[in-house]
């Protein structure tokens, strides 16, 4: 999707002042932004929140949304008001239980609690709101929220939060969720986690409950309203699945079936190659009007033309990759999504590998020859690619060489045990391109910095794909043959390019 640089709220400065009775303390309004280099104005400053409880009503009819979210959180400093990412209309605000004054401005709602706020203290945070989310646009005048003919979808990456609940929407603060939504009898509310059942109300609608006790990205809380089959059963390793496709799918409805079904056997097989899988349930969701697919936490969602061409399990092994590289490990500011994307799009490579359709290096081959010397792919670079390119594909074909490059580096038993402790090391937390590459070498025993220098961090084709044996048979060829698996990937590529 595009990607938004929102605007820095218009905050009050505020002097020191007397938080309680008797002692003076230099208190100040929390940032507005958390300061990521590619989007600074995303996130907020001064607090950290443990957990949102999101309440809410929609009626499909005219997009309206309704209700209220709790945020459990502690101040990080001695605070004078702080600041939610969100654009939607708010009703009122409560801190601590007590009413708060607040002022909404372009996709900042910044609160002024009586008294301020003390570092260390406890906060709950109850905002109430109601608005058609279709209709409220950022400052660049885009909404990530999607009204469709039979619900609504709240999908998106970097942010999504703001057209659906207040949050500190960056991936540095994670939080658990509960996700209660009501809607009218007939209609499915999706969410991440654990189902923990619905509620029939006298209203005509029923309310659906989920809940996600694993720490989580704001952003990659996601909502799927909508007439959907919802399909029940256990993964080999006891956890919940839940997967559900729209009834809207039509000719491809068999093939997304007999993609995501096999969800817990990617899980399985990717499990034996980057650690025990971090998370309370597995799924997927598939839904026409999404244009791309999304690694939402324990349940990805897929636009239904991955599946135009038959099943694809290569989309499934991308997302499902993102629930170690990129929701239990996040990144610290977005010029770190290589540590999301190249990973992600390598186990496309090692997926390929499994089933029989390629090797790892016949797909790094075939992706190096694929991109002429003169390309502009190769002036992106993966390991810092800039705010315009964070899903530029350079991010993830020549991140996944990236990868290969380090497996053949040094050599598979090392490269799966550095894989096996990042996932384990930086669990439920967030992570840099820099701290990747001093594990790597510390893991392997080996001066990697050329490999990355190379591959993740210097304009221009390099000299020769990874792993590629210099013999004279390869030099002749001007492409490499093509794996079976190419053409499944290359499809999910292009649809995952809608990100841009």
């Amino acid at each position: 999707m595009s990607i938004r640089t929102k605007a820095t709220a218009a905050v009050a400065s505020a002097a020191a002042m007397t938080l309680f009775a008797g002692t003076a303390l230099a208190a100040s309004p929390g940032a507005p932004g958390v300061g990521d280099p590619y989007f600074p104005t995303y996130g907020n400053g001064g607090y950290d929140v443990s957990h949102y409880d999101i309440r809410l009503n929609y009626n499909p009819n005219g997009d309206q949304l309704s209700g209220s979210t709790t945020i459990l959180a502690k101040a990080t400093q001695d605070l004078t008001q702080f600041n939610l990412d969100f654009l939607l209309r708010v009703k009122s605000v409560r801190v601590n239980n007590a009413p708060s004054s607040f002022v909404s401005d372009n996709g900042e709602l910044t609160l002024t609690p009586r008294g301020g706020v003390r570092k260390g203290q406890d906060l709950t945070i109850v905002v109430t709101y109601a608005d058609s989310p279709s209709t409220v646009k950022d400052r660049n005048g885009f909404t990530a929220w999607t009204k469709t003919p039979d619900g609504a979808l709240a999908i998106g990456e970097p942010e999504i939060s703001s057209w659906w609940y207040p949050s500190n929407d960056h991936p540095t603060d994670k939080a658990t969720f509960d996700v209660n939504v009501a809607v009218p009898n007939g209609v499915e509310a999706i969410s991440n986690g654990r189902f923990v059942g619905q509620t029939r109300q006298i209203n005509g609608y029923t309310r659906w409950n989920w809940r996600s006790t694993k720490p989580q990205a704001t952003y990659l809380t996601f909502l799927s309203i909508g007439q959907f089959e919802i399909r029940q059963s256990t993964a080999p390793n006891g956890q919940p699945v839940v997967n559900a496709y729209s009834e809207r799918l039509g000719e491809h409805t068999d093939a997304a079936k007999a993609s995501i079904e096999r969800t817990p056997e990617v899980t399985e097989f990717l499990a034996d190659n980057f650690g025990p899988y971090p998370f309370e349930a597995q799924g997927g969701v598939v839904t026409p009007d999404l244009g791309y697919a999304l690694e939402n936490q324990t349940r990805s969602t897929y636009d239904d033309a991955f599946f135009r061409r038959g099943a694809n399990t290569y989309v499934v092994a991308h997302e499902v990759a993102h629930q170690w590289f990129g929701d239990s490990v996040s990144v610290h500011h977005w010029r770190d999504i290589w540590l999301n994307e190249g990973f992600a799009s390598y186990a496309e490579f090692l997926w390929s590998e499994h089933v029989g359709e390629g090797t790892a290096q016949e797909n790094a081959d075939f992706v190096y020859d694929s991109y002429p010397a003169d390309d502009p792919f190769w002036q992106v670079l993966p390991g810092d690619p800039g705010a315009s390119n964070v899903f530029h594909s350079a991010v993830y074909d020549r991140g996944a060489l990236a990868v290969h490059a380090l497996r053949v580096a040094v050599g598979d038993e090392k490269f799966f045990e550095i894989l096996k402790a990042w996932v384990a090391e930086k669990k439920y937390s967030d992570a840099t391109v820099e701290e990747f590459i001093a594990l790597a070498e510390r893991v392997s025993g080996q001066q990697l910095d050329q490999l990355f220098q190379t591959w993740l961090f210097t304009k221009g084709k390099p000299a020769e794909a990874p792993g590629r044996a210099a013999d004279v048979a390869s030099k002749t060829l001007s492409v490499a043959a093509e794996p079976k698996s190419r053409a499944k990937i290359k499809l999910t590529h292009e649809l995952l390019d809608a990100h841009k």
